[in-house]
């Protein structure tokens, strides 16, 4: 893996796995749980321009990362609320990228966005400790993947996705040294 695609992806693609273990869902459970508390500690004495710095060149921001964080995982959220009230719903998709660079990701201080994060778990581990088998293997339709997705690879790509973006910020930090 060269320099750039590890900086893209310093955890690996996420591959959609084949079948998802109760063993291995509880582990997902816990990254999502632990996720608020673990970026908060990381960022939260970040300055500025710590927060202004691309983690990559040609990427976002630490600041457009953190609200990319809260957006995406509110859409998670809602595919997972409407994935058990309906059947297989289709799912309307955002262009992230663009939702990047609205000014409310581009300019915003961090605080909402953890906030945000913080309470947005806080209700989404009440729902997956709730959850039984049966409603984890409810599915949503995605148009851009054509594709349906049950809950329990939705929870497991958003396990990845907050490694992911975490790694992003943690590897910024060693790399500059602060």
């Amino acid at each position: 893996m060269d320099n750039l695609e590890y900086k893209k992806y310093p955890i690996g693609k996420f591959q959609y796995p084949e079948k998802i273990s109760d063993v291995e869902l509880d582990g997902h459970i816990e990254v999502v749980k632990d996720f608020p508390g673990k970026l908060k500690c990381l960022v939260e004495k970040w300055s500025d321009d710590m927060l202004d710095t691309q983690y990559r060149e040609g990427g976002w921001t630490v600041r457009q990362l953190i609200n990319h964080l809260s957006d995406s995982h509110m859409q998670s959220v809602g595919r997972f609320k409407m994935a058990l009230t309906e059947d297989n719903p289709t799912i309307k998709p955002y262009d992230e990228t663009k939702w990047a660079e609205l000014q409310d990701s581009r300019s915003e201080p961090i605080k909402a966005a953890l906030l945000i994060l913080e309470g947005l778990h806080c209700r989404w581990i009440h729902l997956l400790k709730t959850m039984t088998n049966k409603e984890f293997d409810r599915t949503y339709f995605h148009p851009d993947y054509n594709k349906k997705i049950n809950l329990r690879e939705n929870l497991a790509f958003y396990a990845w996705h907050c490694d992911h973006h975490y790694a992003h910020i943690e590897n910024l930090k060693k790399e500059k040294g602060w």
